[in-house]
């Protein structure tokens, strides 16, 4: 584990209405926080754009682009100019008809470090992304950067402590969540309330479980849905970061843009897994049963 410290930046934006003006935000907003001292900037999920999933229209597949392509060229020479790790999140364009939902990962020096496709893919009123992604292919593994080993996962993957154990077994120092979740305009208050304190504590257990800080991005904002009736999404913001016992170190608010600077002790990590020693007290020899989708 590396024990140096690490500060990270965390980019909560709403849609600036268009590619160029959000691409535009994004390297304003990393400037600032490397101005901060910021050595790592995460930012949200498929923050080019709005969050276009509130409906399923052939004709977005358009808003797809490749990877290498235009959005790493400009996110790396962001990267380089400042010295700073960027994780991006794009809609990635493998080949004719195959899709992706992929973070990015541009090290200091410019260089495309790493990709992550998302594993998880939901299909639910408002999100439906599995008419456009491809579930991921490439696993569960961490991504090495001039700061450290990065676990990248991808909003519903944020739900699934299988895949962040997966990336603490193979070495990864923090997880990173770019996200992009909100309300239902017309679900009850206490009801929305349940659901933002369930994603930050499903969150703040896997940081317990793994003896690893955790660092989720949301976006924020009203995004109205395009189909007639549509509800459309109250994106409720409310980025955090936690420690390795889950303790919250910094958390945005639910309806405007903000930029968290936060400063991560990683010796934590080492201090923390040797009192709570979880990976070594694993019964691996009893799990088989988790590669089965239902005990009947």
């Amino acid at each position: 584990m590396t024990a140096s410290p690490l500060t990270i930046a965390l980019v909560q934006q709403a849609d600036q209405g268009g590619l160029e003006a959000n691409l535009d935000a994004c390297t304003t907003a990393c400037r600032a926080a490397a101005a901060e001292g910021a050595q790592l900037v995460l930012l949200q999920e498929l923050h080019n754009g709005p969050y276009f999933c509130q409906q399923e229209d052939p004709a977005l597949f358009d808003l797809a682009e490749p990877i290498p392509g235009p959005s790493t060229d400009v996110l790396g020479a962001i990267a380089a100019e400042l010295g700073v790790v960027i994780v991006g999140s794009l809609f990635e364009r493998r080949a004719p008809g195959l899709y992706h939902n992929t973070a990015v990962v541009l090290d200091s020096d410019g260089r495309l470090a790493g990709r992550y496709r998302k594993m998880h893919i939901p299909d639910d009123p408002g999100y439906y992304e599995k008419f456009y992604f491809t579930p991921g292919d490439l696993g569960f593994t961490p991504i090495d950067t001039s700061v450290g080993r990065l676990g990248v996962l991808v909003c519903w993957d944020q739900w699934y402590p299988e895949a962040a154990r997966l990336m603490a077994l193979a070495g990864a120092e923090l997880l990173l969540y770019p996200t992009a979740i909100g309300w239902d305009p017309r679900d009850e208050r206490e009801e929305q309330t349940r659901q933002l304190d369930a994603w930050m504590t499903v969150q703040r257990g896997h940081a317990v479980a793994n003896g690893l800080p955790v660092a989720a991005c949301n976006r924020v904002g009203f995004e109205p849905d395009p189909a007639p009736g549509g509800a459309g999404a109250h994106f409720w913001g409310n980025s955090f970061v936690c420690g390795p016992q889950g303790e919250l170190l910094a958390r945005a608010g639910a309806e405007t843009a903000e930029t968290l600077i936060v400063t991560l002790d990683r010796a934590r990590s080492e201090d923390v897994r040797r009192i709570w020693p979880f990976l070594r007290d694993r019964r691996i020899d009893a799990y088989t049963e988790l590669g089965r989708r239902y005990r009947d």
